[in-house]
């Protein structure tokens, strides 16, 4: 797969605690320097690097994360989250489902939580994080389910954050189940362009990674 389409699918992503201004400003520079899809940082930031790429030819959209990383905030603060990002200029929304909700058969509940924080995106992009590493085979497809029934945009596997990131079947089992047209966002440990391109050919439809552009760079990958 060409370079450059590869990039375009990435979400260049810096989601740290301790991430700076200077680094978030860093990530800007690297995503329109090399047309990435998006940048995926901290809500705090939204505004600033909205601000920052204002009126830049390359500027690229701006991701932001809600009920990060646990999930656990009621379905309100959630929907709060998302409409703050929004009024501060996010233009996708990257939320973690609640998943003792879906331990508990819940899925009625986990759908009318996604469909909330969906309404209070006001038409923006939203990506759906199950945390993958944490479910079951049964649970991971009737995530599927849930995210393909509801007005979400994408499922995505994984915060980055919890015990382990995207992998091959995850991604494979999400193009199988997925329906509606819905995007598979694969996030967490990839760590080179032939696995970038291995989650592409297996169905994913969005990248979250910092490495990618590392690795377009020459330089050593490290970091989501």
């Amino acid at each position: 797969m060409e370079l450059n389409k590869l990039l375009a699918l990435v979400d260049h992503t810096l989601l740290k605690p301790e991430a700076t201004w200077a680094q978030i400003r860093a990530l800007c520079d690297e995503a329109m320097e090399y047309h990435t899809a998006t940048v995926c940082i901290p809500a705090s930031y939204v505004a600033r690097c909205k601000a920052y790429m204002a009126g830049k030819p390359d500027a690229v959209g701006v991701c932001t994360v809600i009920g990060f990383p646990n999930g656990y905030s009621t379905s309100r603060v959630k929907a709060f989250e998302a409409a703050d990002a929004v009024a501060n200029g996010a233009d996708e929304i990257d939320m973690v489902i609640n998943i003792g909700l879906l331990k508990d058969g819940e899925d009625d509940a986990v759908l009318a939580e996604i469909d909330e924080v969906k309404a209070a995106c006001a038409g923006r992009t939203l990506k759906v994080i199950i945390e993958t590493c944490l479910l079951t085979e049964e649970e991971k497809v009737r995530m599927c389910s849930i995210v393909s029934r509801s007005q979400a945009d994408f499922i995505k596997t994984s915060t980055g954050f919890s015990t382990a990131g995207a992998t091959f079947d995850d991604v494979a089992l999400m193009a199988r189940h997925m329906t509606g047209g819905k995007g598979v966002k694969a996030a967490g440990g990839i760590s080179s362009l032939a696995d970038a391109e291995r989650f592409v050919e297996l169905g994913a439809t969005r990248l979250g990674t910092s490495r990618i552009v590392k690795l377009a760079k020459g330089m050593q990958a490290s970091g989501y």
